[in-house]
């Protein structure tokens, strides 16, 4: 089978994926990628086949992007999102995208949620597509609350599907043939429906768990600082969110001077901005974050959905601390399933994070709660089990529906 890989150029999309690939290509399949290339390049492993899609999608490239986006909230973050990202994204990778199919000549594309050229090009080579959420946010009514921001969200990929010429009426984000989801319900909750029949998915949503990739080696660790002596809990915001942290990481500082007696902290942030830290607390500007969490008592994190998923894999309750965009829903996932406590990241005061870190500490049903969602993950089998479910895709014939009709322009 041949495997091309759509990804936008974010981290947390990308690492699932890689080690979906590494699982089919050790099984005798083969992969290729497509997305942005200097993004995309240092995340995949050494000797990937990689086709250019979508490199020259901003002005100034996507690092200005994110320095303009940084800084948004609320819906202002994720009308930006749409507007000025996702869309203009989709735009930017539809001609690479294309001659990446008909390079590589895949039998099936498996095309991130927020990389949506991969279904449009997907059904215009009459081609079965499927969907990699690397996010849990769009499975739990994300609009609930804000119909009006909903419809703005549909009528935008309303507009792109008529700009490139694709019939109407169907979700790039979502597959017909296979939706890989990289969480549990134990995480997420119950699926849609009525009070009588929630808990149910279609059937065509794996859900698989979290799946980790290779990562770069995130430098040395002082790991002889480590206290076993004391409870141990990483501080993080995340790849793109670390710099907006100036008011937020004193505020953790204060607290952990606090708890000095009880924990110790490790904080992941730039060296400018986490300024003199307490004894308790060990800085670096990064950490390896996988090799680290089994060391861990807890983590308190921007409720970024690999963040979350990767502490709770290890069965660690969790202080959230949403900046934007999807991480308000995965902190209300986080918190409504028991295993942590949600606080301000704007706002946010010394006792109020001293107290939400108490409580992860000391409080056995917020640990108990990570540990049934950490069975579940076990249980769902990650890369494994995703490999397995896009190995059973019945390929060769497109869905109904789903192939390309004499209407239809190419990208």
């Amino acid at each position: 089978m041949r495997v091309l890989f759509v990804v936008p150029p974010l981290a947390g999309h990308v690492n699932p994926t890689v080690a979906v690939a590494a699982e089919l290509a050790a099984r005798g399949h083969r992969i290729a990628w497509t997305g942005p290339v200097t993004a995309l390049a240092p995340l995949l492993p050494t000797g990937s086949r990689l086709y250019p899609a979508g490199d020259s999608g901003t002005a100034g490239g996507y690092d200005v992007l994110h320095e303009r986006w940084r800084d948004e909230r609320g819906i202002a973050a994720l009308r930006f999102l749409w507007a000025e990202v996702l869309i203009p994204l989709a735009r930017a990778m539809l001609s690479g995208v294309h001659t990446a199919v008909e390079a590589f000549r895949p039998d099936v594309l498996v095309t991130d949620q927020q990389a949506l050229a991969g279904p449009l090009v997907a059904r215009r080579h009459g081609l079965p597509w499927v969907t990699s959420a690397t996010t849990s946010a769009e499975f739990t009514h994300p609009f609930e609350g804000l119909p009006k921001v909903g419809e703005w969200v549909a009528q935008r990929i309303a507009a792109l599907l008529a700009e490139c010429g694709a019939p109407a009426g169907w979700d790039p984000r979502f597959s017909p043939h296979l939706v890989l989801v990289f969480s549990t319900p134990e995480l997420i909750g119950p699926g849609p429906g009525t009070a009588s029949a929630r808990g149910t998915y279609p059937p065509h949503y794996a859900f698989v768990g979290p799946a980790f990739g290779a990562r770069p080696h995130g430098g040395d660790f002082p790991w002889r600082r480590l206290d076993p002596g004391r409870a141990r809990v990483l501080v993080s915001l995340g790849t793109l969110n670390r710099e907006a942290g100036a008011r937020f990481y004193p505020v953790v500082l204060s607290a952990a001077a606090a708890l000095a007696d009880r924990a110790q902290l490790i904080l992941a942030a730039p060296g400018d901005l986490a300024g003199a830290v307490p004894p308790n607390v060990v800085h670096q500007e990064y950490v390896p974050q996988l090799r680290l969490l089994p060391h861990l008592d807890a983590v308190l994190c921007h409720g970024g959905h690999n963040t979350v998923c990767e502490a709770l894999a290890y069965g660690l309750p969790l202080v959230v601390a949403p900046v934007r965009d999807d991480q308000p829903i995965v902190a209300r996932q986080v918190t409504e399933a028991g295993a942590g406590v949600r606080v301000r990241f704007g706002r946010a005061r010394t006792d109020e994070v001293r107290q939400a870190l108490a409580a992860v500490l000391d409080n056995p049903a917020h640990r108990s709660a990570a540990r049934r969602i950490q069975a579940s993950f076990a249980a769902a089998g990650g890369a494994t089990t995703a490999a397995d479910r896009l190995e059973k895709l019945p390929l060769g014939r497109p869905a109904p529906g789903t192939a390309e009709t004499e209407t239809e322009k190419g990208p």
